[in-house]
């Protein structure tokens, strides 16, 4: 018996990647699986295709699962409402919620055009709020709910090029944290994960050394996207109830727990700060804790992971 028998789940961006894994692993657990996904590009600047999410649901009911597929976009809510009304049609209910889907316009912010902007928060943080506003009463209802959203290291540790990917990656690991605080008395739960993977986000990251392609010749062998989708799957199971509120992240066979933005230091100046003395005292108090613009290496790794959208 499988660690999600008798549950169902929606996959969103689950036609490719991690999503597609996600669901095939939620369905191999015993899952009753929506899969959703636009069938677009990677920039989501096409009409997309109902072929990708139809071909994850049709491999999970070869195999003898339950499986249905949507094909319409997360930054629509009225289309989220209908994914949520297939599940009910389809299975039943509705137990948890694992949204993945996402695209990407790198581009410096200087040169970043409103579109490029809107597009990106459009599916990342608005298709947040819309997987979430669609289910969260249910959730709320039935006493049994979970979200995994998909966070970013390009967000919690900055990327250049990826203003856009950043700024809404960093919106939903708040979203994810607000949502378990709001909903830990209804059993609702809410955590969000900073993947590393080879997915073809990954493969999008333009080569410009041999250096960088022997980096993405190790990813490609070695951080795969079931890994991440595994830990995914693991997190909205009734035997991970009592996880909630936290960012972790996955990279190979690395599962990561990151730290929350908490205060590190304090300056007082009882008399009050006037410019002069927060520019003599209080930041050179504080300088020895800044932190610097680079991005750290990842545990397991002493590459520094530059470039690399999770």
């Amino acid at each position: 018996m499988g660690a999600l028998e008798g549950k169902v789940v929606l996959v969103t961006g689950g036609g490719n990647g991690i999503g597609r894994d996600c669901a095939l692993i939620a369905a191999q657990e015993g899952a009753k699986v929506v899969v959703n996904d636009l069938g677009g590009g990677l920039k989501g600047d096409d009409e997309g295709s109902a072929g990708p999410a139809e071909a994850v649901a049709a491999e999970i009911r070869a195999a003898g699962g339950q499986a249905v597929s949507n094909s319409d976009s997360v930054t629509d809510l009225d289309a989220v409402y209908g994914m949520v009304e297939l599940a009910k049609k389809e299975f039943g209910g509705l137990h948890a919620v694992i949204n993945p889907a996402g695209i990407l316009r790198d581009v410096m912010f200087h040169k970043m055009t409103e579109a490029e902007w809107d597009a990106v928060i459009a599916v990342h943080m608005r298709g947040s709020f819309n997987v979430a506003r669609a289910t969260i009463e249910l959730f709320r209802e039935q006493n049994d709910g979970a979200y995994m959203f998909f966070t970013s290291t390009s967000g919690l540790f900055g990327n250049i090029g990826q203003a856009n990917y950043g700024a809404a990656k960093m919106g939903i690991a708040g979203l994810s944290r607000i949502i378990a605080m709001e909903g830990a008395r209804n059993n609702v739960r809410s955590n969000c994960l900073a993947p590393v993977a080879w997915t073809r986000m990954t493969q999008s990251v333009p080569i410009k050394d041999e250096a960088a392609a022997a980096r993405r010749a190790v990813m490609a062998e070695k951080i795969r996207a079931d890994q991440p989708a595994r830990f995914s799957v693991a997190m909205v199971t009734p035997a991970a109830a009592h996880v909630s509120g936290q960012i972790f992240g996955s990279s190979g066979e690395n599962i990561i727990l990151y730290s929350q933005p908490r205060p590190i230091e304090t300056v007082t100046k009882e008399e009050g700060w006037t410019v002069q003395s927060i520019l003599d005292e209080a930041v050179p108090k504080m300088a020895p804790k800044f932190f610097d613009l680079n991005r750290g290496p990842l545990p397991g790794n002493n590459q520094q992971q530059a470039k690399q959208p999770a």
